[in-house]
């Protein structure tokens, strides 16, 4: 190595280039042959030789002189000036510069030895109830204890946790919903009627807001009644058809619906089908066939009458002893909600107890205006629902307030709370109040159809005179 940190193949022997004390190579090797060696003192001082791969390229120390490669003759005799030169002028070497020790050697790293890692154990098989096969016996662990207890209140809002189911074969949901079935078939018989109406009442579901649980309360509430005694008709006007869904009646392309009744002049009585497993409740279902309905009406005379005209003359006739006809509105201000308004005397209005539904709500009521004013002068805002009420949250408390504030007595006392149920039951094709009659939501809706019965109920001083 040179001064400069190079090898010395790197330097052409011929060219007789200066190397790290500006001396050619062969004349510092005639000056080195000539001179005496170094004292040892200053070889202690020098540093010791480190591998090629790990030495520092810094400029070489003044007066620090390496050992060269002698020259060969050819070199000599090449540059024989350069060689007079040399060998005239003694060798110039300045006072050594004291190097500093080389450091103690950096102790050795050590890497720790690999730890073999946990082999995975597999997980006991469970049976059908969700327990340990291998300790059915044993008694369950806090933790298992805690688990079981949160699936019970997932299962349901409040309570203790839902006994698990004893069949195998089927799931828990499927075991729970005919529990819940069967009891809400005894429940029914057993259950006190709610008063009926003075006479027939046409209550529309509106408002132009989606997801605020326009056909969840329909549901839920003919069901309420229709088990109380009432006989309900329910009209699906929604091109989804989630009411007829939750009905359990059939809507799918093809079957007549409402679109036929609306557009055709189909009569009622021709499209109705009872509702699965309830008596004294029918259903005229919708299929996708609606939504090109509001684009043909545009062209059709007396739009705004059609469905009033076909209610008039279905309870002029096989429906005369129906109680309460209930018609379910789509999200939107189109001609398929103004037919409802028109054919209705009464609109209940669901309110989700958010900013946004109070936002639209004063353009909804505008709308009623219109229609009271030139279309249906019987209609009257009557019932308002507040739904997905969350106790927990400040700013349902606050809506709901506002809401009672504002409309007074025309809202309900009763308050549908945010429930799983009521979100499980349509899977079933059920209304919460079938699927779970002792769930929150279904206490709530079915105390909601108790106020809207004893506020159209016949007084009692009317009813005796009769």
């Amino acid at each position: 190595m040179t001064g400069l940190g190079w090898p010395r193949s790197a330097v052409p022997a011929t060219s007789g280039a200066r190397t790290g004390l500006g001396w050619p190579v062969h004349a510092r090797a005639r000056a080195g042959a000539g001179a005496a060696p170094a004292p040892a003192s200053e070889q202690e001082r020098l540093p010791a030789a480190t591998p090629p791969a790990l030495e520092p390229d810094v400029e070489q120390q003044p007066g620090v002189v390496e050992a060269a490669e002698p020259a060969t003759p050819a070199q000599v005799a090449r540059e024989p000036a350069a060689t007079a030169e040399a060998t005239a002028q003694p060798a110039r070497v300045s006072e050594p510069v004291a190097v500093p020790e080389p450091s103690a050697q950096a102790a050795p790293v050590v890497v720790p030895e690999p730890v073999a890692a946990p082999q995975p154990v597999a997980p006991a098989p469970l049976d059908a109830s969700g327990e340990d096969a291998g300790d059915a016996g044993a008694t369950p662990a806090p933790a298992d204890e805690a688990a079981r207890r949160i699936r019970g209140l997932l299962r349901d809002d409040q309570g203790p946790p839902a006994p698990e189911p004893e069949d195998a074969e089927q799931t828990p949901i499927a075991q729970e919903a005919a529990a819940a079935a069967v009891a809400g078939r005894v429940r029914q018989r057993e259950l006190d009627p709610f008063p009926l109406p003075a006479q027939r009442r046409v209550l529309s579901v509106a408002n132009q807001k989606g997801g605020v649980g326009k056909t969840t309360s329909t549901v839920n509430l003919a069901v309420a009644l229709a088990q109380r005694g009432a006989k309900v008709l329910v009209i699906d006007l929604d091109p989804q058809g989630n009411a007829s869904t939750g009905l359990g009646v059939e809507h799918h392309s093809g079957v007549p619906d409402v679109y036929d009744v609306l557009i055709n002049g189909t009569a009622i009585a021709d499209v109705v089908q009872p509702a699965a497993d309830l008596d004294g409740c029918w259903c005229v279902p919708a299929t996708i066939d609606l939504a090109g309905a509001e684009i043909e009406l545009v062209s059709v005379v007396a739009r705004e009458w059609r469905l009033q005209r076909a209610i008039e003359a279905y309870c002029a006739g096989p429906g005369a002893d129906l109680d309460y006809v209930i018609v379910d509105c789509p999200p939107s201000l189109g001609l398929l909600t103004v037919n409802a308004m028109v054919a209705a005397r009464e609109l209940l209005i669901p309110i989700q107890c958010e900013y946004y539904a109070l936002e639209g709500l004063g353009q909804l009521l505008r709308s009623v205006e219109m229609v009271r004013v030139h279309l249906n002068p019987t209609l009257a805002l009557s019932t308002i629902l507040l739904t997905m009420y969350d106790a927990r949250t400040r700013l349902a408390d606050q809506v709901a307030q506002e809401v009672r504030t504002h409309f007074g007595e025309v809202v309900l006392s009763a308050t549908i709370p945010r429930s799983v149920r009521v979100s499980e039951a349509p899977g079933y094709g059920k209304s919460v109040v079938a699927y779970d009659p002792g769930s929150r939501g279904a206490l709530a809706y079915v105390e909601a159809a108790r106020e809207i019965a004893v506020r159209g109920a016949v007084p009692a001083e009317q009813e005796a005179s009769s």
